[in-house]
């Protein structure tokens, strides 16, 4: 790929000069009162987007998927039991995780390109009388097929159920680009990174947490120490951590926040949404579809498109990098080789996304795909021009 081309992956996403030059800073004492100017900020900005006004925000030098170990070590016992839907690589991925804490996990098998079943999760969650199932697990937004999952539906089968089980969401790929509502949808544990809608290097685990899982953490009895959260808070009243802490990507987390807040978060998401309907606009133009099955499963961060069977989507994503230095992502698991996907979140525009449309297109056309040159362009651009703001 060309570092002059933006990238069309879901993540890490293209970052604004602005925060890699904040990330880019001199070393500073991260023991002396300066690095409270960077923490703190960041726990307050990152608590907004979530729009939470109590979680327990804590941030750990990882990835999301340090995230998912920190949600689930500092709240469980081996033996534990989760409920969880396995829609995707994802979803696959923290059950995983999950089986290998030893807790023993309930699977909801769901095809690809569906959401998550609140109906059956409500089902389930009505006969555990005895309230077995400690956590219920959510994928927001499931990047490897692009599909958007409904998490107030999968607070009200809770509700409906009554049933105690904390909620944690894998919000990996919504949060920053998409409305999420921490508070609202009663959610416990929120896990997201850097690499995504906050527009930085992969190297950050963002969480948040409800009072009822840090008070889950005093019986918890999973092994941890590099992702204690009450030690990070111990950490956090002396304006520190409880380690050496990742001083440049926290001022870059810090300048990104700022930026997303100067934007405005619900235009932020709307921007996200205009973007992902322009392509969506050029997927129907070029008469393929979208693994997610239905618009209300549409994601506004990542589109998983089908090719045509016996059709290597593969192929577009290898000849896109080796021809015309462009990257996009290769289709996951189950969809591996059927699909190929364009992230649009993060710090992207109508203008950088036409140029990836552009490139998928001519892609296709050369691999001998029946699709008319300029035909995807030209829709989007039609979405694109007449919605503009004037």
């Amino acid at each position: 790929m060309s570092f002059q081309n933006p990238v069309f992956i879901p993540g890490p996403t293209n970052m604004p000069e602005a925060v890699r030059l904040a990330c880019y800073m001199p070393t500073i004492d991260h023991r002396s009162p300066i690095f409270g100017t960077i923490l703190h900020p960041c726990l307050d900005g990152v608590r907004r987007v979530l729009k939470s006004e109590s979680a327990h925000i804590f941030i750990f030098p990882s990835t999301g998927t340090g995230g998912w170990e920190t949600a689930m070590t500092n709240t469980l016992s081996a033996g534990d039991k989760v409920l969880a839907a396995r829609n995707g690589m994802f979803s696959h991925r923290w059950i995983d995780m999950c089986q290998r804490h030893h807790l023993d996990v309930q699977v909801v098998e769901t095809p690809w390109g569906q959401g998550i079943p609140a109906d059956k999760y409500e089902e389930i969650l009505k006969a555990d009388t005895a309230h077995t199932i400690k956590v219920v697990l959510a994928t927001h937004n499931e990047t490897a097929t692009g599909v958007k999952s409904d998490i107030a539906a999968v607070r009200r089968a809770l509700d409906a159920a009554g049933h105690p089980a904390m909620l944690f969401v894998d919000g990996v790929s919504s949060i920053g680009s998409m409305d999420f509502r921490f508070d609202e949808w009663g959610i416990d544990v929120a896990v997201t990174g850097s690499q995504k809608g906050f527009m930085l290097p992969a190297g950050l685990a963002i969480v948040g947490f409800s009072d009822k899982a840090i008070a889950a953490g005093k019986t918890a009895g999973l092994p941890r120490t590099f992702f204690d959260v009450t030690d990070m808070q111990k950490g956090y009243n002396n304006n520190a951590f409880p380690y050496t802490p990742p001083v440049g990507l926290m001022n870059g987390l810090k300048l990104a926040l700022e930026m997303i807040e100067a934007e405005g978060l619900e235009n932020v998401f709307t921007r996200h949404t205009r973007i992902a309907t322009g392509v969506r606009h050029a997927v129907d133009a070029w008469g393929l579809k979208l693994c997610a099955a239905s618009p209300d499963l549409y994601s506004d961060s990542v589109s998983a498109i089908l090719t045509p069977e016996g059709f290597n989507a593969t192929d577009i994503v290898t000849r896109a990098d080796n021809v015309y230095g462009v990257a996009f992502g290769v289709g996951l698991g189950e969809v591996a080789g059927k699909a190929f996907r364009i992230g649009h979140l993060g710090s992207l525009t109508d203008v950088m996304v036409l140029s990836g449309l552009a490139t998928a297109e001519m892609c296709m056309v050369d691999l001998g795909m029946d699709i008319k040159l300029g035909s995807g362009v030209a829709a989007a651009q039609e979405y694109y021009r007449t919605t503009a703001k004037t």
